[in-house]
Order: structure tokens, then C-alpha cells, then sequence
């Protein structure tokens, strides 16, 4: 994001965001790609509005059963309130952060995404 200092822009990183590696499915990740392209958005902007809606919802139904087979490594930054609570939120169900991820999915407002130039930002 950029920062408006003394009259000029300076490009700085937002301290509000926090580095998080994590496994996800790969077919999942390809969707999720696809849908990020079509609203001129970014994977993980996709991934932090399923997240607080599903936090907000407060209630999560996952059967560990059906955990995807094809899950890889996948890293990106999020909010650090919202990964705080997304960890507070999985261990309270007896999940993996992983597993609310994934499941987050299906709570995407993409009405409400941010847009890809969100980062480029200047406050």
C-alpha cells in the first residue's frame, strides 16, 4: 500500500497482515483462481470475505471424512484479526484452520470482495 508522508508517497507494507502457509486443496484453488480472474480479485480477498461471513454465521457443519485427497501447499497473507479468529473459531470446533478455509468457500459474498487493486491502495 502506499502512504502519503510529508506530501509524497511511500510505498510501505500494511503491518495489519499477517503471512499464513497452509494445505488446500488443488481443485479448490483452480476454482477459486478462475472466480478471483472473473471478479478482478485476488485468491485470498475471495477467501477473507468466506471467512468472516462464516465467522459471523458463528456455526460450521464438517464432516473430517470428506477432507479433499488432493490438498497442497498453499501460502498468502490475511488479515491478522481474521486469522486470529479463524484459529480461535477451528480449535473451538475441533478443526483445522485448513478445514474452516476450505469450507469458507461456500460463504463468498462476491458483491462484497475486495477488488485486486485494493493493495495499491494510499491512506
Amino acid at each position: 500500500m502506499w502512504k502519503i508522508e510529508n506530501g509524497q508517497l511511500i510505498h510501505t507494507t500494511d503491518q495489519s497482515r499477517e503471512a499464513f502457509r497452509t494445505n488446500i486443496s488443488q481443485s479448490l484453488l483452480e476454482q477459486l483462481a478462475e472466480l478471483a480472474a472473473e471478479h478482478r480479485t485476488h485468491i485470498n480477498y475471495l477467501l477473507e470475505e468466506g471467512l468472516m461471513n462464516l465467522l459471523e454465521q458463528g456455526t460450521i457443519v464438517y464432516d473430517k471424512k470428506s477432507r479433499p485427497k488432493d490438498r497442497v501447499q498453499y501460502k498468502t497473507t490475511y488479515d491478522k484479526e481474521l486469522l486470529e479468529s479463524v484459529k480461535v473459531f477451528a480449535k473451538a470446533n475441533r478443526l483445522n484452520a485448513n478445514d474452516v478455509i476450505e469450507h469458507s468457500v461456500n460463504y463468498i459474498d462476491f458483491d462484497n470482495v475486495k477488488n485486486r487493486n485494493f493493495r495499491y491502495r494510499i491512506e
